[in-house]
C-alpha cells in the first residue's frame, strides 16, 4: 500500500488486548448503526432550508470549525488565510487554505480534529487518501466534485447521517422563520429545533444592555424598562421557543452563581444597569439573580436547562477585534457547581418540572461535584464532555469518573456541540467505540454481566439524551 494510502481501522478505539476487543466490537455493533440525536449544536438551520451544496472543501472542513484554525493559528498560521471572517473565498484563496492545512496536518496526529475529519473524509466522502502536500490538490479536486453532487448536499447528508433530532442555538428574539419554513417543508423529514440562548440578555456588566434588553422587549411585546418588565420579556419568549420546538435553554456565564437578590434590590440594580451606572461587583451579582430566574422559568414552562459555565471568552483582545467571537480564543477556566448552584437547587432543584444538565470543561468537577449533585438531586443530569474534552480519553475518563457514584442513567447521552456539520457523524461513532470500550472492561473484569452492557449500549447512544431532553414529551 502507499504511504498516502489511509483508511480507518474498523477497531479504533476499541481496546488493544483481544479478549476485551472482542466484547467491544459485540457492543459497538448494538449501537453503531442507531439514530443520532443531537440536543445541543450549533449548526445554522438555514443550511438545512436552503440545501445548497456546499461552496468548497476549505469553507465545509476549515473555515467554521475553531478546532481546525486554532491550532494551525497557534503554528503562526494567519487566521485571515484560513477564511475566518473573509466572507466566501476564490478558488485560489481557498486551495491556499487547503495547503495550509496539509502543511500542518501531521501536527494535528492524535487529536480529535484529525480523527474526526479523516472519519469523515473516507466514510462521508470515499476518500482513500492521507491528506499531506503531495496528495492535498488531488484530495481537494475529489471533494469538490463530489460536493457538486445532489447526495452530498445537506439534506441527503442529513438523512445519510440518520440525524433523528438536531438542536440549533439561537437569540432569544429570532423568530424562528427557518425552523417553522423546515416544520413546513413537507419534503423534508428531519427534525431541526431551537434552543433558546439568553447569555448577554443577562449580563448586566455589557455597554450594551439597554438595547439588548429593549430588543427583547420588543420581540416579546413586552416593556422592558423595569426588571418586572425583562423577568415578563422573558417568560414570553421562552415560551414562544418551547412553542417552536425548542426542548431545552443553554447558559454559558463565567461561573454558574445563581444567589438571588432582594426583589427592590434587583430591580433598583436593573436600573442602573440600564442606566450604565452599575459597578462590576453590583454586575454580577444581578447576573447571578437573572440566571436564577431562568431556573424558576424552567420549573414552570419545562425547558431543560443546560448549564456550559466557565470559560474565558475572547482571550485575545487583537483576535476578537479583527475576528470577532468563536475563533478559537476561548480558555477554559476552574469552576464551582457545589456553592454557585447551593441557592437554585434550594429553590426549585426538587421542582417537578425542572431539569438542568451540568457540562463542564473541568475534568475534576466530574467525580467530585457533578456526580454527587447528579446522583442525588432528580433534577440533576451529568452533560457529557464537550468543547476541549470531548475527545477519546477525556469520554473515558468521564465514564470511569461518574459511573461508580451515577451510573449511566443520570447522564446526558453524548453532545457533539458542533459547527461542523459533517463531523456530527464522526463526533457521535467516536463517542459510541469508547462507551463500547469502557463497558467491555468492566465486562471482562466481571464488575457488569454482558447482559446489562448490551442493555445500556442499546438505550445511551439515543434513547437516553431524549429521555434526559424530554424529546417527544409535553413539558
Amino acid at each position: 500500500m502507499s504511504n498516502d494510502a489511509y483508511v480507518p481501522h474498523p477497531d479504533r478505539l476499541l481496546p488493544a488486548d483481544p479478549a476485551v476487543r472482542d466484547i467491544a466490537r459485540e457492543l459497538y455493533e448494538l449501537e453503531k448503526d442507531q439514530p443520532i440525536v443531537s440536543p445541543h449544536g450549533h449548526v445554522d438551520p438555514r443550511l438545512l432550508l436552503d440545501d445548497e451544496p456546499f461552496r468548497d472543501p476549505t469553507s465545509l472542513f476549515i473555515t467554521p470549525d475553531h478546532y481546525v484554525n486554532r491550532l494551525m493559528h497557534s503554528r503562526g498560521v494567519d487566521l485571515a488565510d484560513l477564511g475566518v471572517n473573509q466572507g466566501p473565498l476564490d478558488e485560489k484563496a481557498s486551495r491556499k487554505a487547503w495547503h495550509l492545512l496539509a502543511e500542518h496536518w501531521h501536527a494535528y496526529a492524535g487529536t480529535p480534529s484529525r480523527y474526526w475529519m479523516e472519519h469523515e473524509f473516507s466514510e462521508v466522502f470515499g476518500l482513500k487518501t492521507v491528506l499531506n502536500p503531495r496528495t492535498a490538490d488531488a484530495m481537494y479536486d475529489e471533494l469538490a466534485e463530489k460536493l457538486a453532487q445532489p447526495e452530498f448536499r445537506p439534506r441527503a447528508l442529513f438523512g445519510q447521517f440518520m440525524i433523528e433530532v438536531m438542536a440549533t442555538t439561537d437569540d432569544p428574539v429570532d423568530d424562528l422563520a427557518p425552523h417553522a419554513a423546515l416544520a413546513a417543508d413537507e419534503s423534508f423529514t428531519g427534525q431541526v429545533i431551537p434552543t433558546f440562548r439568553p447569555d448577554k440578555y443577562l449580563e448586566p456588566a455589557r455597554a450594551d444592555f439597554r438595547e439588548l434588553a429593549d430588543a427583547l422587549g420588543e420581540a416579546a411585546g413586552v416593556d422592558t424598562g423595569t426588571y418586572d418588565g425583562h423577568l415578563e420579556a422573558m417568560r414570553v419568549r421562552r415560551l414562544y421557543f418551547r412553542d417552536h420546538g425548542a426542548v431545552s435553554s443553554d447558559h454559558a456565564h463565567i461561573d454558574p452563581g445563581t444567589a438571588r437578590l432582594e426583589l427592590e434590590e434587583a430591580r433598583r440594580l436593573y436600573t442602573a444597569a440600564r442606566e450604565g451606572t452599575i459597578g462590576a461587583d453590583e454586575a454580577t451579582a444581578l447576573r447571578r439573580h437573572l440566571l436564577a430566574d431562568q431556573a424558576r422559568l424552567a420549573s414552570e414552562d419545562g425547558l431543560v436547562m443546560t448549564l456550559h459555565p466557565a470559560v474565558a471568552r475572547n482571550h485575545s483582545d487583537a483576535m476578537f477585534e479583527k475576528f470577532g467571537a468563536d475563533v478559537g480564543f476561548d480558555i477554559p477556566v476552574a469552576v464551582d457547581f457545589v456553592h454557585h448552584l447551593r441557592p437554585m437547587l434550594n429553590d426549585v432543584g426538587h421542582a417537578e418540572n425542572f431539569r438542568t444538565v451540568l457540562f463542564t470543561i473541568d475534568e475534576t468537577v466530574f467525580s467530585r461535584e457533578i456526580a454527587p449533585l447528579a446522583g442525588v438531586y432528580p433534577s440533576v443530569y451529568a452533560g457529557a464532555p464537550w468543547w476541549f474534552i470531548d475527545s477519546p480519553d477525556a469520554i473515558l475518563r468521564f465514564r470511569r469518573a461518574v459511573s461508580e457514584t451515577l451510573g449511566y442513567t443520570r447522564t446526558s447521552g453524548f453532545i457533539d456541540d458542533t459547527r461542523a456539520f459533517c463531523s456530527i457523524p464522526a463526533r457521535h461513532d467516536m463517542s459510541r467505540r469508547i462507551d463500547a470500550t469502557h463497558l467491555a472492561g468492566l465486562v471482562a473484569e466481571h464488575r457488569m454481566r454482558l447482559e446489562d452492557a448490551r442493555e445500556l449500549v442499546a438505550t445511551l447512544p439515543t434513547q437516553q439524551p431524549r429521555e434526559v431532553f424530554r424529546l417527544g414529551e409535553s413539558a
